[in-house]
């Protein structure tokens, strides 16, 4: 097990490729799924031999009230139906943390439930936020749980200036699921739970 790094670096440098994923052009990706709330594309991850996923889509929502309901904390476990539980680990400060979670199994459970230890940290990004992040190896894998790792995963939620009240919210999701699965199987529950994830977090807002 890893100790848990220096924040400050790491803040950084997961910024720093986050805003990299997020200039990459409209040609290198291939559209995967496309629902009424989301977009979602893949290409060939640099970090890991599976994608890297943008998912985009318009939210009804000021920027903070969204982020909130995204970043670790008391509104996420509300809303996700992915996830079934959370604990924050070490916060080093207000918007900056290690969390650990767990998610519920896909694919009539093909795709058995997994535990994720991810640094999370949140900061501006033009006239909005970005809330990013990376798993950990840190802390004892619980019973019952196949330990996935996120590779450099994030959400920029910009305002829209031409239509107030609304934010667009571009997500790059690259996670490896690990454990004895089926490339396929990995790739569709990955485009169907981010395509989900935008439709659930649009319930939540308007609750």
């Amino acid at each position: 097990m890893d100790p848990l790094p220096s924040p400050g670096p790491l803040t950084s440098k997961l910024r720093n490729t986050l805003v990299r994923y997020h200039s990459i052009g409209d040609g290198e990706w291939r559209m995967a799924k496309k629902t009424k709330d989301a977009t979602v594309w893949r290409k060939p991850s640099d970090e890991f031999s599976g994608y890297l996923y943008k998912a985009q889509g318009v939210v009804e929502g000021v920027t903070n009230r969204i982020v909130d309901h995204i970043h670790p904390g008391p509104y996420r476990l509300d809303w996700d139906s992915l996830m079934t539980s959370m604990d924050i680990m070490e916060t080093f400060e207000e918007n900056c943390c290690v969390v650990r979670y767990t998610t519920a199994g896909q694919l009539w459970n093909i795709i058995a439930p997994r535990e994720f230890v991810d640094f999370s940290y949140t900061t501006s990004y033009e006239d909005g936020l970005l809330t990013c992040g990376i798993s950990l190896d840190y802390g004892e894998v619980r019973p019952n749980f196949v330990r996935g790792f996120n590779h450099p995963c994030g959400w920029f939620c910009i305002p829209l200036k031409d239509s107030p009240g609304h934010s667009l919210l571009t997500g790059y999701i690259q996670t490896e699921l690990r454990g004895m699965l089926p490339q396929s199987a990995v790739d569709t529950a990955m485009s169907s739970t981010l395509a989900n994830f935008y439709s659930d977090l649009k319930k939540a807002l308007k609750t």
